[in-house]
């Protein structure tokens, strides 16, 4: 324990960057996932094939291809950016193709009526997604949302690859230093337990509160 206690604060700075690109990729997955599933369920074509097409490619492609195509290819196109804000957008379109199909297997709870409701109010095919379709839809799927937030933050390692100086990457540096991987790695994987219980028991505690009465 000695060795964690020697390079404490280095390694809480990294599980801050962790846990910041998890909440900020979580965040913006969230968001950019519902929109995908609006447009996958919208009655206009192309904006479903678009949707289709976009969650195919993602769901397909591994992570890692993503994250070295986004460093090491994007600059020679002339797009620089630092690593982290990379990493970030990396994740968030990749989580964002989870999230658009767990959201969709929401919408496909809400009856149909409830939209054909909406629309003898008055309510726009836009206005019933958004008053009454996809609130009922996050209600439902509150748990495998909180499943793709703990995959996000087990994804985070990945950016340990592109340079990204999170908690696998520091882990990985005091090891080189002390080669003592059974008591580090331990500890970096205890941590992400932790994080990934916090996440869930944060999932389920939302789910009970918002379970919608059948």
């Amino acid at each position: 324990m000695n060795i964690l206690s020697e390079n404490l604060g280095l390694l809480l700075q990294a599980l801050g960057t962790t846990v910041m690109m998890t909440v900020v990729a979580g965040i913006g997955s969230l968001i950019l996932g519902v929109l995908v599933t609006v447009a996958r369920v919208s009655p206009i074509p192309i904006l479903r094939a678009a949707a289709f097409c976009y969650v195919q490619f993602f769901i397909n492609v591994p992570l890692l291809a993503l994250l070295l195509l986004a460093v090491f290819a994007l600059p020679d196109a002339g797009l620089i950016m630092p690593l982290t804000p990379t990493a970030i957008i990396v994740l968030t379109v990749y989580e964002a193709a989870y999230v658009a199909e767990a959201v969709r297997s929401g919408v496909n709870t809400v009856a149909v009526g409830q939209v054909e409701a909406g629309r003898a109010l008055g309510l726009s095919l836009g206005q019933s997604m958004r008053l009454v379709v996809i609130p009922q839809a996050l209600r439902a799927v509150v748990q495998p949302l909180g499943n793709v937030m703990i995959a996000l933050a087990m994804n985070t390692a990945l950016a340990a690859v592109v340079g990204v100086v999170e908690l696998t990457s520091r882990v990985n540096k005091v090891n080189l230093v002390y080669a003592q991987p059974i008591e580090i790695f331990t500890a970096a994987g205890l941590v992400y337990m932790a994080i990934a219980l916090a996440i869930g028991l944060a999932a389920g505690r939302v789910e009970r509160k918002v379970a919608i009465v059948r």
